[in-house]
């Protein structure tokens, strides 16, 4: 009798585990949709330092990577500079990217300049909006980390990550994916 409950209790774990690794979380535009349009976070890096400016006018149909983080840890660091760098080496087809940190935690305008400044920053853009995200991208509050890869407004690659998920593989993947939207040397 003992043996039939635990092996009616494995089973119902394993349905469980089973149930929550199907569960995928969905943050931001998806995959082969066009990205909803035009926002207007307050940029701390580029250009337009210091102003509300809309990101995804300045890039328009160009190749993008675009990321929606909550938090900024050495993680997102890193995978800010990856993404800066390939950036860079897809200049000649006018990549863009930049970076919208969702909250109003005090102090972090200062915070992402001086990451901009250690992780040497180039391309990329830093911005910040409200934690809750640009109206019509479906940022997930679940989401620590979302990246987007679009060209021609078209959603190529969509990549999301709860707190403390975001790691090594999942940043070369991103990275390896944006030749999805620029185009091959």
């Amino acid at each position: 009798m003992l043996t039939r409950l635990l092996a009616c209790v494995a089973m119902v774990a394993a349905l469980a585990a089973g149930v929550q690794a199907d569960e995928t979380l969905k943050s931001g535009p998806q995959v082969g949709k066009e990205v909803p349009g035009p926002f207007h976070p307050l940029n701390v890096t580029g250009e337009k330092a210091g102003m509300k400016n809309c990101l995804y006018c300045s890039n328009g149909p160009n190749p993008v990577a675009m990321v929606f983080a909550r938090n900024l840890n050495p993680q997102v660091a890193t995978l800010l500079k990856r993404l800066d760098e390939a950036t860079q080496k897809n200049d000649k087809a006018n990549m863009g990217s930049f970076a919208v940190f969702c909250s109003d935690k005090e102090g972090l305008e200062g915070t992402l300049k001086d990451m901009a400044g250690k992780q040497s920053l180039k391309k990329l853009v830093l911005a910040i909006d409200n934690p809750a995200g640009p109206q019509g991208y479906e940022v997930s509050k679940d989401a620590d980390v979302t990246v987007v890869l679009y060209n021609e407004f078209t959603v190529r690659a969509n990549y999301a990550f709860k707190v403390g998920e975001l790691n090594q593989k999942g940043i070369d993947s991103i990275v390896a994916d944006v030749s999805k939207i620029a185009p091959a040397k």
